[in-house]
Protein backbone atom coordinates (compact mmCIF):
# COMPACT_ATOMS: atom_id res chain seq x y z
CA UNK A 1 0.00 0.00 0.00
CA UNK A 2 2.85 2.20 -0.20
CA UNK A 3 4.31 3.82 -3.13
CA UNK A 4 7.84 5.62 -4.06
CA UNK A 5 7.98 8.96 -4.72
CA UNK A 6 11.03 9.19 -6.68
CA UNK A 7 14.46 10.27 -4.28
CA UNK A 8 11.90 11.06 -1.44
CA UNK A 9 11.11 7.30 -0.54
CA UNK A 10 7.75 5.78 0.11
CA UNK A 11 4.79 7.57 1.39
CA UNK A 12 3.72 6.64 4.45
CA UNK A 13 0.29 5.38 4.58
CA UNK A 14 -1.32 7.61 7.03
CA UNK A 15 0.18 10.80 4.07
CA UNK A 16 -1.84 8.81 1.74
CA UNK A 17 -4.94 8.69 3.55
CA UNK A 18 -4.85 12.37 4.33
CA UNK A 19 -4.11 13.24 0.37
CA UNK A 20 -7.32 11.08 -0.37
CA UNK A 21 -9.60 13.03 2.51
CA UNK A 22 -8.64 16.15 1.09
CA UNK A 23 -9.37 14.80 -2.61
CA UNK A 24 -12.76 13.87 -1.64
CA UNK A 25 -13.37 16.85 0.44
CA UNK A 26 -12.65 18.96 -2.83
CA UNK A 27 -14.73 16.91 -4.49
CA UNK A 28 -17.57 16.87 -3.05
CA UNK A 29 -17.64 19.73 -0.15
CA UNK A 30 -16.17 22.11 -2.05
CA UNK A 31 -16.44 22.00 -5.67
CA UNK A 32 -19.41 23.99 -7.18
CA UNK A 33 -20.64 24.35 -10.74
CA UNK A 34 -20.09 28.20 -12.16
CA UNK A 35 -23.61 30.17 -10.98
CA UNK A 36 -26.49 30.93 -13.58
CA UNK A 37 -26.73 33.91 -14.70
CA UNK A 38 -28.65 36.83 -13.40
CA UNK A 39 -31.67 37.23 -16.13
CA UNK A 40 -31.66 33.05 -15.70
CA UNK A 41 -32.30 33.17 -11.98
CA UNK A 42 -34.84 36.52 -12.12
CA UNK A 43 -36.68 34.56 -14.56
CA UNK A 44 -37.09 31.23 -12.73
CA UNK A 45 -37.84 33.30 -9.47
CA UNK A 46 -41.37 33.61 -10.12
CA UNK A 47 -41.93 29.53 -11.08
CA UNK A 48 -39.97 29.33 -7.87
CA UNK A 49 -41.47 31.15 -5.40
CA UNK A 50 -45.16 29.77 -7.29
CA UNK A 51 -43.86 26.18 -6.63
CA UNK A 52 -43.36 26.80 -3.03
CA UNK A 53 -46.40 28.41 -2.40
CA UNK A 54 -48.22 25.13 -4.01
CA UNK A 55 -46.15 23.16 -1.64
CA UNK A 56 -47.37 24.65 1.19
CA UNK A 57 -51.10 24.98 0.24
CA UNK A 58 -50.81 21.38 -0.52
CA UNK A 59 -49.35 20.11 2.77
CA UNK A 60 -51.48 22.43 4.84
CA UNK A 61 -54.74 21.40 2.75
CA UNK A 62 -53.65 17.75 3.46
CA UNK A 63 -53.00 17.98 7.41
CA UNK A 64 -56.35 20.16 7.62
CA UNK A 65 -58.39 17.86 5.99
CA UNK A 66 -57.26 14.89 8.38
CA UNK A 67 -57.14 16.54 11.54
CA UNK A 68 -60.28 18.86 11.34
CA UNK A 69 -62.07 17.21 8.24
CA UNK A 70 -62.62 13.67 9.20
CA UNK A 71 -61.21 12.48 5.80
CA UNK A 72 -58.59 9.72 5.97
CA UNK A 73 -55.10 10.26 4.20
CA UNK A 74 -55.54 9.08 0.66
CA UNK A 75 -58.45 11.16 0.29
CA UNK A 76 -57.15 13.89 1.44
CA UNK A 77 -53.31 13.77 -0.11
CA UNK A 78 -55.34 12.91 -3.37
CA UNK A 79 -57.37 16.83 -2.69
CA UNK A 80 -54.62 18.63 -1.70
CA UNK A 81 -52.19 17.22 -4.76
CA UNK A 82 -55.19 18.20 -7.21
CA UNK A 83 -55.32 22.16 -5.51
CA UNK A 84 -51.09 22.46 -5.00
CA UNK A 85 -51.00 20.93 -8.56
CA UNK A 86 -53.72 23.63 -10.17
CA UNK A 87 -51.82 26.35 -8.81
CA UNK A 88 -48.23 24.61 -10.61
CA UNK A 89 -50.18 23.79 -13.67
CA UNK A 90 -51.70 27.54 -14.07
CA UNK A 91 -47.94 28.31 -15.34
CA UNK A 92 -48.33 26.67 -18.43
CA UNK A 93 -51.88 26.13 -18.92
CA UNK A 94 -54.43 28.40 -16.46
CA UNK A 95 -57.93 27.93 -18.14
CA UNK A 96 -57.26 24.13 -17.42
CA UNK A 97 -55.77 24.55 -14.11
CA UNK A 98 -58.71 26.86 -12.95
CA UNK A 99 -60.78 23.95 -14.25
CA UNK A 100 -58.84 21.44 -12.11
CA UNK A 101 -58.91 24.03 -8.85
CA UNK A 102 -62.87 24.43 -9.22
CA UNK A 103 -63.56 20.79 -9.09
CA UNK A 104 -60.72 20.20 -6.32
CA UNK A 105 -63.05 22.09 -4.41
CA UNK A 106 -66.54 21.17 -5.48
CA UNK A 107 -65.39 17.55 -4.16
CA UNK A 108 -63.61 18.64 -1.02
CA UNK A 109 -66.73 20.57 -0.01
CA UNK A 110 -68.28 17.13 -1.01
CA UNK A 111 -66.21 15.17 1.40
CA UNK A 112 -66.28 17.09 3.92
CA UNK A 113 -69.64 17.87 4.64
CA UNK A 114 -71.26 15.02 6.07
CA UNK A 115 -68.36 15.29 8.56
CA UNK A 116 -69.23 18.86 9.46
CA UNK A 117 -69.94 19.42 13.61
CA UNK A 118 -68.90 15.60 14.18
CA UNK A 119 -65.59 16.24 15.66
CA UNK A 120 -65.99 17.96 19.02
CA UNK A 121 -64.54 21.50 19.48
CA UNK A 122 -63.67 21.82 15.85
CA UNK A 123 -65.57 24.34 13.33
CA UNK A 124 -64.22 23.23 9.83
CA UNK A 125 -64.00 26.47 7.23
CA UNK A 126 -66.07 25.12 4.41
CA UNK A 127 -67.13 25.08 1.75
CA UNK A 128 -63.41 26.46 0.68
CA UNK A 129 -60.37 25.30 3.31
CA UNK A 130 -57.78 27.68 3.97
CA UNK A 131 -55.20 26.06 1.26
CA UNK A 132 -58.04 25.37 -1.25
CA UNK A 133 -58.68 29.50 -1.07
CA UNK A 134 -54.34 30.15 -0.91
CA UNK A 135 -54.00 27.68 -4.37
CA UNK A 136 -57.24 29.29 -5.68
CA UNK A 137 -55.53 32.27 -5.31
CA UNK A 138 -52.66 31.57 -7.55
CA UNK A 139 -54.42 29.94 -10.13
CA UNK A 140 -56.84 32.84 -10.50
CA UNK A 141 -53.71 35.22 -10.38
CA UNK A 142 -52.08 33.59 -13.23
CA UNK A 143 -55.07 33.41 -15.31
CA UNK A 144 -55.45 37.40 -15.44
CA UNK A 145 -52.01 37.64 -16.01
CA UNK A 146 -51.89 35.10 -18.85
CA UNK A 147 -55.57 35.31 -20.85
CA UNK A 148 -57.62 38.13 -21.88
CA UNK A 149 -60.17 40.37 -19.30
CA UNK A 150 -63.47 38.71 -20.14
CA UNK A 151 -61.73 35.10 -19.92
CA UNK A 152 -60.62 35.80 -16.33
CA UNK A 153 -64.03 37.93 -15.70
CA UNK A 154 -66.07 34.41 -16.64
CA UNK A 155 -63.92 32.76 -14.69
CA UNK A 156 -64.48 34.82 -11.39
CA UNK A 157 -68.43 35.02 -12.58
CA UNK A 158 -68.34 30.99 -12.47
CA UNK A 159 -66.42 30.66 -9.29
CA UNK A 160 -68.79 32.94 -7.33
CA UNK A 161 -71.99 30.54 -8.52
CA UNK A 162 -70.57 27.62 -7.41
CA UNK A 163 -69.39 29.10 -4.14
CA UNK A 164 -73.16 30.09 -4.14
CA UNK A 165 -74.59 26.89 -4.91
CA UNK A 166 -72.13 25.05 -2.22
CA UNK A 167 -72.68 27.31 0.74
CA UNK A 168 -76.20 28.98 0.01
CA UNK A 169 -77.87 26.07 -1.74
CA UNK A 170 -76.65 22.98 -0.10
CA UNK A 171 -75.13 24.24 3.15
CA UNK A 172 -74.44 22.18 6.25
CA UNK A 173 -74.62 21.31 9.68
CA UNK A 174 -71.40 23.64 11.90
CA UNK A 175 -68.96 25.20 9.93
CA UNK A 176 -67.59 28.64 9.57
CA UNK A 177 -68.75 30.04 6.19
CA UNK A 178 -65.81 31.09 3.69
CA UNK A 179 -67.34 31.48 0.48
CA UNK A 180 -67.74 35.46 0.69
CA UNK A 181 -63.88 35.67 1.70
CA UNK A 182 -63.08 33.32 -1.56
CA UNK A 183 -65.45 35.30 -3.45
CA UNK A 184 -64.43 38.63 -2.28
CA UNK A 185 -60.21 37.79 -2.54
CA UNK A 186 -60.97 36.18 -6.10
CA UNK A 187 -62.09 39.81 -7.40
CA UNK A 188 -59.36 41.60 -6.06
CA UNK A 189 -56.98 39.04 -7.54
CA UNK A 190 -58.46 38.81 -10.83
CA UNK A 191 -58.37 42.91 -10.91
CA UNK A 192 -54.89 43.24 -9.66
CA UNK A 193 -53.90 40.86 -12.35
CA UNK A 194 -55.82 42.37 -15.40
CA UNK A 195 -54.27 45.81 -14.35
CA UNK A 196 -50.76 43.86 -14.78
CA UNK A 197 -51.87 42.62 -17.88
CA UNK A 198 -52.85 45.92 -19.63
CA UNK A 199 -49.54 47.76 -18.00
CA UNK A 200 -47.59 45.31 -19.71
CA UNK A 201 -49.20 44.94 -23.07
CA UNK A 202 -49.69 48.83 -23.03
CA UNK A 203 -45.73 48.98 -22.50
CA UNK A 204 -45.36 46.70 -25.26
CA UNK A 205 -47.46 48.09 -27.60
CA UNK A 206 -45.43 51.48 -26.94
CA UNK A 207 -42.10 50.01 -27.24
CA UNK A 208 -43.42 48.80 -31.12
CA UNK A 209 -45.08 52.00 -32.04
CA UNK A 210 -41.47 53.89 -30.63
CA UNK A 211 -39.98 51.74 -32.88
CA UNK A 212 -42.43 51.71 -35.92
CA UNK A 213 -42.16 55.78 -35.52
CA UNK A 214 -38.45 55.84 -35.86
CA UNK A 215 -38.69 53.38 -39.13
CA UNK A 216 -40.86 54.91 -40.58
CA UNK A 217 -39.06 58.49 -39.91
CA UNK A 218 -36.05 57.12 -41.49
CA UNK A 219 -38.28 55.94 -44.28
CA UNK A 220 -39.55 59.44 -44.63
CA UNK A 221 -36.25 61.10 -44.70
CA UNK A 222 -34.98 58.70 -47.07
CA UNK A 223 -37.50 59.46 -49.20
CA UNK A 224 -37.56 63.51 -49.05
CA UNK A 225 -34.02 63.16 -49.88
CA UNK A 226 -34.42 61.29 -52.62
CA UNK A 227 -37.23 63.44 -53.95
CA UNK A 228 -34.80 66.25 -53.31
CA UNK A 229 -32.31 64.42 -55.70
CA UNK A 230 -34.68 63.54 -57.98
CA UNK A 231 -35.38 67.65 -58.59
CA UNK A 232 -31.84 68.38 -58.83
CA UNK A 233 -31.47 65.64 -61.26
CA UNK A 234 -34.53 66.83 -63.04
CA UNK A 235 -32.85 70.46 -63.28
CA UNK A 236 -29.53 68.88 -64.87
CA UNK A 237 -31.61 66.69 -66.99
CA UNK A 238 -34.01 69.73 -68.52
CA UNK A 239 -30.62 71.83 -68.84
CA UNK A 240 -28.89 69.35 -71.22
CA UNK A 241 -32.63 68.75 -72.87
CA UNK A 242 -32.55 72.17 -73.90
CA UNK A 243 -28.95 72.39 -75.16
CA UNK A 244 -29.75 69.59 -77.61
CA UNK A 245 -33.18 71.86 -78.79
CA UNK A 246 -31.01 74.74 -79.68
CA UNK A 247 -28.02 72.55 -81.56
CA UNK A 248 -30.51 71.32 -83.25
CA UNK A 249 -32.22 74.66 -84.21
CA UNK A 250 -28.89 75.44 -84.94
CA UNK A 251 -27.24 73.07 -86.92
CA UNK A 252 -29.20 73.88 -90.80
CA UNK A 253 -27.50 77.00 -90.67
CA UNK A 254 -23.78 75.50 -90.30
CA UNK A 255 -24.13 73.27 -93.61
CA UNK A 256 -24.53 75.00 -97.21
CA UNK A 257 -27.16 73.65 -98.54
CA UNK A 258 -28.64 71.03 -96.31
CA UNK A 259 -30.03 68.17 -97.58
CA UNK A 260 -33.71 67.84 -97.08
CA UNK A 261 -33.14 64.68 -94.86
CA UNK A 262 -30.88 66.25 -92.70
CA UNK A 263 -33.17 68.70 -91.84
CA UNK A 264 -35.73 66.82 -91.68
CA UNK A 265 -33.79 64.35 -88.61
CA UNK A 266 -32.98 67.67 -87.04
CA UNK A 267 -36.12 68.84 -86.74
CA UNK A 268 -37.20 65.60 -85.40
CA UNK A 269 -34.50 65.80 -82.71
CA UNK A 270 -35.90 69.17 -81.90
CA UNK A 271 -39.15 68.04 -82.01
CA UNK A 272 -38.23 65.32 -79.39
CA UNK A 273 -35.75 67.35 -77.49
CA UNK A 274 -38.72 70.07 -76.74
CA UNK A 275 -41.36 67.70 -75.76
CA UNK A 276 -39.11 65.34 -73.62
CA UNK A 277 -37.96 68.99 -71.73
CA UNK A 278 -42.13 69.79 -71.62
CA UNK A 279 -42.72 66.63 -69.61
CA UNK A 280 -39.68 67.03 -67.17
CA UNK A 281 -40.64 70.53 -66.79
CA UNK A 282 -43.95 69.05 -65.65
CA UNK A 283 -42.84 66.79 -63.27
CA UNK A 284 -40.03 68.92 -62.18
CA UNK A 285 -42.99 71.23 -61.25
CA UNK A 286 -45.26 68.58 -59.77
CA UNK A 287 -41.81 67.56 -57.47
CA UNK A 288 -40.85 71.35 -56.74
CA UNK A 289 -44.93 71.96 -55.62
CA UNK A 290 -44.14 69.49 -52.83
CA UNK A 291 -41.09 71.46 -51.23
CA UNK A 292 -41.56 74.56 -52.02
CA UNK A 293 -38.62 76.01 -49.57
CA UNK A 294 -35.26 77.46 -50.83
CA UNK A 295 -32.89 74.55 -51.50
CA UNK A 296 -29.98 76.92 -50.31
CA UNK A 297 -31.20 78.36 -47.15
CA UNK A 298 -29.66 80.74 -44.83
CA UNK A 299 -25.91 80.96 -45.47
CA UNK A 300 -26.15 78.63 -48.76
CA UNK A 301 -25.93 75.53 -45.81
CA UNK A 302 -29.93 73.75 -47.05
CA UNK A 303 -31.95 75.13 -43.97
CA UNK A 304 -35.12 76.22 -45.63
CA UNK A 305 -37.06 79.61 -45.30
CA UNK A 306 -35.76 82.21 -47.35
CA UNK A 307 -37.87 82.32 -50.46
CA UNK A 308 -35.54 82.01 -53.49
CA UNK A 309 -36.29 81.02 -56.53
CA UNK A 310 -36.88 77.68 -56.82
CA UNK A 311 -35.49 77.48 -60.60
CA UNK A 312 -32.31 79.11 -59.82
CA UNK A 313 -29.42 76.74 -61.26
CA UNK A 314 -28.24 74.03 -59.16
CA UNK A 315 -24.81 74.22 -57.79
CA UNK A 316 -21.46 73.01 -58.75
CA UNK A 317 -18.25 72.72 -57.89
CA UNK A 318 -17.48 76.50 -58.94
CA UNK A 319 -19.17 77.36 -56.04
CA UNK A 320 -17.75 75.91 -53.35
CA UNK A 321 -15.99 79.15 -52.72
CA UNK A 322 -19.72 81.06 -51.53
CA UNK A 323 -20.65 78.10 -49.74
CA UNK A 324 -17.16 78.29 -47.75
CA UNK A 325 -17.32 82.05 -47.49
CA UNK A 326 -20.54 81.40 -46.13
CA UNK A 327 -19.97 79.31 -43.40
CA UNK A 328 -17.54 81.47 -42.44
CA UNK A 329 -20.02 84.26 -41.90
CA UNK A 330 -22.10 82.18 -39.81
CA UNK A 331 -19.03 81.63 -37.12
CA UNK A 332 -16.98 78.79 -38.20
CA UNK A 333 -13.38 79.04 -38.62
CA UNK A 334 -13.16 77.25 -42.47
CA UNK A 335 -9.85 76.71 -44.05
CA UNK A 336 -10.26 75.06 -47.68
CA UNK A 337 -7.63 73.20 -49.76
CA UNK A 338 -7.51 72.10 -53.31
CA UNK A 339 -5.07 69.14 -54.59
CA UNK A 340 -4.60 67.46 -58.44
CA UNK A 341 -5.46 69.12 -61.35
CA UNK A 342 -8.67 70.77 -61.53
CA UNK A 343 -10.52 69.13 -64.72
CA UNK A 344 -14.72 69.16 -65.49
CA UNK A 345 -16.90 66.03 -64.02
CA UNK A 346 -20.32 65.15 -64.96
CA UNK A 347 -23.23 67.60 -63.77
CA UNK A 348 -24.29 64.97 -61.17
CA UNK A 349 -20.88 64.48 -59.97
CA UNK A 350 -20.46 68.01 -59.24
CA UNK A 351 -24.11 68.64 -57.56
CA UNK A 352 -23.68 65.60 -55.79
CA UNK A 353 -19.61 67.02 -54.21
CA UNK A 354 -21.37 70.20 -53.45
CA UNK A 355 -24.48 68.88 -51.82
CA UNK A 356 -21.97 66.09 -49.75
CA UNK A 357 -19.50 69.45 -48.69
CA UNK A 358 -22.38 71.63 -47.83
CA UNK A 359 -24.12 69.21 -45.73
CA UNK A 360 -20.92 68.39 -44.05
CA UNK A 361 -21.06 71.87 -43.30
CA UNK A 362 -24.20 72.57 -42.10
CA UNK A 363 -23.33 69.17 -39.79
CA UNK A 364 -20.44 71.20 -38.06
CA UNK A 365 -22.16 74.44 -38.11
CA UNK A 366 -25.09 73.15 -36.13
CA UNK A 367 -23.25 70.12 -33.80
CA UNK A 368 -19.80 71.42 -33.88
CA UNK A 369 -19.91 75.55 -32.97
CA UNK A 370 -17.00 77.47 -32.54
CA UNK A 371 -14.87 74.47 -33.81
CA UNK A 372 -12.63 74.95 -36.75
CA UNK A 373 -13.06 72.75 -40.28
CA UNK A 374 -11.33 72.22 -42.88
CA UNK A 375 -12.31 71.06 -46.57
CA UNK A 376 -9.87 69.46 -48.79
CA UNK A 377 -11.22 68.77 -52.67
CA UNK A 378 -8.73 66.27 -54.82
CA UNK A 379 -8.75 65.66 -58.29
CA UNK A 380 -7.56 62.16 -58.70
CA UNK A 381 -7.64 60.48 -62.15
CA UNK A 382 -10.64 58.42 -61.40
CA UNK A 383 -12.35 60.83 -59.49
CA UNK A 384 -13.01 63.31 -56.83
CA UNK A 385 -11.90 62.85 -53.20
CA UNK A 386 -13.80 65.27 -50.09
CA UNK A 387 -12.66 65.60 -47.23
CA UNK A 388 -14.95 67.90 -44.28
CA UNK A 389 -13.16 67.80 -41.04
CA UNK A 390 -13.83 69.81 -37.94
CA UNK A 391 -12.50 69.51 -34.69
CA UNK A 392 -13.89 69.25 -30.85
CA UNK A 393 -17.16 72.15 -30.43
CA UNK A 394 -15.16 75.19 -29.06
CA UNK A 395 -18.99 76.51 -27.56
CA UNK A 396 -21.95 74.98 -25.81
CA UNK A 397 -24.16 72.72 -28.54
CA UNK A 398 -27.41 73.92 -28.86
CA UNK A 399 -30.51 70.89 -28.97
CA UNK A 400 -30.71 70.50 -32.84
CA UNK A 401 -33.83 70.45 -34.39
CA UNK A 402 -33.04 68.06 -37.79
CA UNK A 403 -33.97 64.64 -37.94
CA UNK A 404 -30.71 63.42 -37.86
CA UNK A 405 -30.54 61.62 -41.28
CA UNK A 406 -27.80 64.24 -42.72
CA UNK A 407 -25.45 61.20 -43.61
CA UNK A 408 -28.72 59.12 -45.18
CA UNK A 409 -28.65 61.87 -47.89
CA UNK A 410 -24.34 61.47 -48.43
CA UNK A 411 -25.04 58.10 -49.01
CA UNK A 412 -27.93 57.88 -51.51
CA UNK A 413 -26.02 60.44 -53.22
CA UNK A 414 -22.38 58.73 -53.77
CA UNK A 415 -24.22 55.32 -53.97
CA UNK A 416 -26.38 56.55 -57.28
CA UNK A 417 -22.78 57.52 -58.71
CA UNK A 418 -21.05 54.33 -57.96
CA UNK A 419 -19.44 55.94 -54.65
CA UNK A 420 -19.10 55.70 -51.24
CA UNK A 421 -19.10 57.95 -48.23
CA UNK A 422 -17.60 56.97 -44.72
CA UNK A 423 -18.33 59.38 -41.50
CA UNK A 424 -16.18 58.71 -38.34
CA UNK A 425 -15.78 60.65 -34.72
CA UNK A 426 -11.93 61.46 -34.36
CA UNK A 427 -9.93 60.70 -31.46
CA UNK A 428 -9.83 64.51 -30.57
CA UNK A 429 -13.32 64.48 -29.99
CA UNK A 430 -14.43 66.05 -33.79
CA UNK A 431 -15.64 64.47 -36.41
CA UNK A 432 -14.79 63.30 -40.57
CA UNK A 433 -16.65 62.92 -43.39
CA UNK A 434 -15.04 61.74 -46.39
CA UNK A 435 -16.46 60.65 -50.11
CA UNK A 436 -15.37 59.18 -53.00
CA UNK A 437 -17.03 60.36 -56.29
CA UNK A 438 -16.37 58.42 -59.51
CA UNK A 439 -15.01 61.42 -62.34
CA UNK A 440 -17.57 59.82 -65.28
CA UNK A 441 -20.37 58.83 -61.97
CA UNK A 442 -20.52 54.89 -63.05
CA UNK A 443 -19.04 52.38 -60.07
CA UNK A 444 -15.27 51.28 -60.80
CA UNK A 445 -14.21 47.53 -59.75
CA UNK A 446 -10.73 48.61 -58.51
CA UNK A 447 -11.15 50.97 -54.88
CA UNK A 448 -9.46 53.72 -54.93
CA UNK A 449 -6.19 54.62 -53.03
CA UNK A 450 -6.41 56.10 -49.64
CA UNK A 451 -5.87 59.44 -48.76
CA UNK A 452 -3.84 60.61 -45.82
CA UNK A 453 -6.20 62.19 -43.33
CA UNK A 454 -6.41 65.83 -43.19
CA UNK A 455 -5.95 65.70 -38.88
CA UNK A 456 -3.33 63.02 -38.00
CA UNK A 457 -3.01 61.75 -33.92
CA UNK A 458 0.19 63.44 -33.68
CA UNK A 459 -1.50 67.08 -34.74
CA UNK A 460 -4.79 67.10 -32.81
CA UNK A 461 -7.71 69.32 -35.31
CA UNK A 462 -5.03 72.18 -36.15
CA UNK A 463 -5.58 72.93 -39.96
CA UNK A 464 -2.92 74.12 -41.49
CA UNK A 465 -1.92 78.28 -42.21
CA UNK A 466 -2.24 77.88 -45.72
CA UNK A 467 -5.32 78.73 -47.71
CA UNK A 468 -6.71 77.89 -50.65
CA UNK A 469 -10.32 78.29 -51.70
CA UNK A 470 -11.65 76.71 -54.52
Amino acid sequence: MTETGGRQGPVPLADQARQWLVVLRDDLCTLRRDPLPVSVWLRWLPHGLVCLAAFGAGTGGVAQLVNNGGLNLGSAFAIGLAQGGAAVLALRRPVAAWWLSTAATVVCAAAVHDHLGRIPGVVFSWPWTVAGIVAHLLVMLLLALRVRARVAVEALVLTALVTALLEGGWGGAVYQPTGVTAVVLSAVVVALGIAVRGRQQARAELVEQTSLTAEERARRTLLEERSRIARELHDVVAHHMSVISIQAQVAPHLVERPSPELEENLAGIRQNALEALTELRRVLGVLRSEHPEDPEGPYGLGAPGTGAAPDAPQPTLARLGTLIDNTRAAGLDVSAEVRGAVRPYTPGVELSAYRIVQEALSNALRHAPGSRVRVEVVHRPDGLHLEVANSRAGEPVPPSPGAGHGLLGMRERAAMLGGRVTAAPTAQGGFTVTAFLPGDGTPSDDPPPPVPPLFSPSSPSSPTTGEQTP
